[in-house]
């Protein structure tokens, strides 16, 4: 845990948040800032700032991360499509440094550039 992350304080407890799904690895919540009707974040419980700083022997988290944006996706009844996204680096618009997963649908998306 970082003792910086708003991630790491909303998995530890310490922030508010709608859980989604949860498990020992991973932790869904709603995005307080839908751009969807259904916006929900999927992220590891332990921190990693974002994907360029994953490593060799976290390919079972990364299963896990994609495998639980599936059941999100379920869940939310996202039968007619959804999108998982992750963002690297402020100029892809990162903002919170916690590796996260966007799972996004409820409506028809538009292409992405």
């Amino acid at each position: 845990m970082s003792e910086d992350c708003l991630f790491c304080k909303i998995v530890a407890g310490e922030i508010p948040s709608e859980a989604v799904y949860q498990d020992e690895h991973v932790y869904a919540f709603r995005d307080i800032n839908p751009v969807a009707p259904s916006h929900v974040l999927v992220v590891p419980r332990r921190h990693i700032a974002a994907l360029d700083e994953i490593q060799d022997g976290d390919e079972d988290l990364l299963g896990r991360l994609l495998v639980a944006s599936k059941k999100v996706a379920e869940q939310e009844n996202l039968s007619n499509g959804y999108r998982v996204l992750t963002n690297t680096g402020p100029d892809s618009g990162q903002v919170v440094f916690h590796l996260h997963f966007h799972v996004i649908g409820g409506r028809k998306l538009g292409a992405m550039a």
